[in-house]
């Protein structure tokens, strides 16, 4: 069986509490969903700054945890059959949910719910929200070719209608608060650093923005969100 020294990560960033999961990742859309779900979930944890840069996430010892050179990732020493590596925002989610038995479903049914928006978060509203942010933000945004940024915008409004019409009348996007919540809400939040609220009319979507308010609202995401502390 192995250890958890067994894990390369280890050596670059080493565990002050081998016996508690260890989560190395940086407070983006995506790496915040790991540190609020397991916030949120009361499972003890340590948590690892790895910086975008490629000295961190393409370092030998991050690669030998995730070859996909992104965070988040995980090592967690109490995993079913021994200490268990993963990455993969998503993935890790739901392996919590199921470890901890808490906000992935209590039937069959709540739990494809929950999981249906978590894919819709995967595949729709992270990839296309990360490329609006990168052609309205970042070197994208120099781009002459206007093109490819009104594609962006327009499929970020079409999926913001998509949830602005799921949430009328609700609070949480799969009946109870879940993971599918823990997954969707950051992505929210990442239109004002991209600088395109006003750009997608947010303000006209109360439903979003009541969700999005009760989201960062609760406590073990207030924390969540400033874990991993930037360096």
């Amino acid at each position: 069986m192995s250890k958890l020294a067994d894990f390369p990560i280890t050596a670059r960033w080493p565990a002050k509490d081998p016996s508690v999961l260890q989560l190395y990742s940086f407070p983006t859309p995506n790496g915040v969903k790991v540190s609020i779900a397991l916030e949120e979930m009361g499972i003890p944890y340590e948590a690892h700054t790895v910086t975008l840069s490629d000295s961190d996430v393409k370092s030998p010892e991050f690669l030998s945890l995730n070859p996909n050179n992104k965070i988040p990732a995980i090592v967690d020493p109490n995993g079913p059959d021994g200490p268990l590596g993963l990455f993969e925002s998503g993935a890790i989610l739901l392996y919590l949910a199921d470890k901890s038995g808490k906000l992935g479903g209590d039937t069959p049914s709540e739990r494809a719910k929950i999981t249906q928006w978590l894919m819709f978060q995967m595949g729709g509203l992270g990839p296309m929200f990360g490329q609006l942010g990168f052609f309205s933000k970042f070197a994208g945004s120099e781009w002459e070719d206007k093109r490819p940024q009104q594609r962006y915008i327009d499929e970020a409004k079409r999926l913001m209608a998509v949830l602005e019409k799921e949430l009328a009348g609700r609070e949480w996007i799969a009946g109870d608060y879940s993971i599918a919540d823990i997954a969707i809400a950051p992505w929210l939040r990442a239109l004002d650093f991209y600088g395109v609220k006003e750009l997608l009319g947010w303000e006209d979507h109360p439903n979003l923005v009541a969700y999005l308010d009760r989201f960062v609202a609760r406590p073990a995401v207030q924390k969540g969100l400033v874990t991993p502390p930037r360096e």
